[in-house]
């Protein structure tokens, strides 16, 4: 972990302790000027800086001997992820229209924080402890189910965050990615690295699991790609030093699949290595559809992995498919899975048509699964294709 993602984490373990403990000065110190909270400490909280300042001060005072334990903490580029214990005693003023009730509270908030030049500009996530107070006139079946909602919330918010905000842009490529993400927040992620000599990084992985723990090891895993990227020139290079790396950190059940491909858009070229993940796709001119198999064993499962490595070159017109397992493993109503032969049949058919072929994929699937289908898991697809015109 680089020296400023360690720093990062430092300040945001200051910020959290301030604002458990309210101390509103501190606080205004680490705040960006133009931070932005998208998650309300009070529901009738003012928007932006001084909003938040305000909303920390009129929550803290209907509390007594607040704490809190930073328990992990993940950092990845300009963004901290935070799981936290906090302990506080509801016993001095009223806050949400509740009456202090003497009751120790505790919360388990998973928390985001972007960093700016050193200061605290942007804040996702839970943290409030908004559900635990409303939790106090519930029975204790309510306040479990709103718990698991404020995971799979944060959950999709740590997944969210770590999603490239941008495709590039590439003369004589086009680039379509889609996400589809189920209810059942799961570890799907997919990201693009700007290389050396024009050259595009490209990955598509999977992180086992649901919830908070899949979407804490997706963003750790897109975290270390991204920083092998600026060290490591071949795939199999990269996922090798990932491998290292995540294996000492990564829980014991799980582990994380992942396709990682370098593309040379002026040879046309695709170099790739495979850790363990859904075989991607090739379309060729004329319709035949070819899978670009290499061998190796998912990240984090074993440390000394060795990871195969082939190379492609993309004629005009054709186009290769990444995508993960939840669209073959989806089901219908008799049970019968989606599955790979019938994807890969899809996409040997699609030809030219003007629909693109993510949107021929799903409105397949739709008619696969027939209505009432409640989406088992997370849907990513992302297509490279050369333009039938080379320049």
């Amino acid at each position: 972990m680089s020296e400023v993602e360690e720093k990062n984490k430092a300040l945001v373990r200051r910020f959290l302790e301030a604002r458990v403990m309210g101390d509103v000065d501190a606080v205004e110190k680490m705040l960006a000027p133009n931070f932005v909270n998208h998650t309300k400490v009070l529901p009738n909280e003012e928007p932006g800086r001084e909003g938040f300042i305000q909303a920390i001060a009129q929550y803290n005072a209907a509390f007594s001997n607040s704490s809190i334990i930073v328990e992990d903490q993940v950092a990845a580029g300009d963004k901290v992820v935070s799981r936290c214990v906090v302990r506080r005693t509801h016993d001095r003023g009223k806050v949400m229209g509740v009456a202090p009730s003497g009751r120790e509270l505790t919360y388990l908030p998973v928390v985001i924080h972007r960093i700016e030049g050193g200061k605290i500009a942007e804040q996702w996530g839970g943290g409030t402890g908004l559900s635990e107070l409303r939790g106090l006139g519930l029975e204790q079946a309510e306040r479990e189910r709103e718990r698991i909602e404020q995971e799979l919330l944060v959950a999709r918010r740590i997944q969210q965050a770590s999603l490239p905000k941008e495709v590039p842009s590439l003369e004589g490529w086009q680039i379509f990615p889609l996400y589809k993400p189920a209810r059942e927040v799961g570890g799907d992620f997919y990201d693009f690295h700007l290389l050396s000599e024009g050259r595009l990084g490209l990955a598509v992985g999977d992180a086992t699991g649901k919830g908070v723990p899949a979407a804490l090891v997706m963003s750790t895993t897109c975290g270390m790609l991204r920083l092998a990227a600026q060290n490591y020139s071949s795939p199999g290079q990269m996922l090798r030093r990932v491998n290292e790396a995540l294996f000492p950190y990564i829980p014991s059940n799980m582990f994380v699949t992942c396709f990682y491909a370098i593309l040379d858009p002026k040879r046309g070229s695709l170099s790739y290595a495979n850790a363990g993940h859904d075989i991607p796709y090739l379309r060729r001119r004329g319709g035949d559809c070819q899978e670009l198999r290499a061998r190796g064993m998912p990240l984090g499962l074993m440390p000394g992995m060795d990871y195969e490595q082939k190379e492609i070159v993309l004629d005009a017109g054709e186009e290769a498919l990444l995508y993960s397992d939840g669209l073959v493993e989806a089901h219908d109503p008799k049970g019968e899975m989606f599955g790979f032969p019938r994807l890969q049949q899809l996409l040997a058919e699609h030809g030219d048509e003007k629909e693109s072929l993510e949107d021929a994929l799903l409105e397949e699937l739709s008619s696969f699964v027939g209505q009432g289908w409640e989406q088992e898991d997370d849907i990513t697809l992302v297509t490279l294709r050369r333009s039938a015109s080379l320049s």
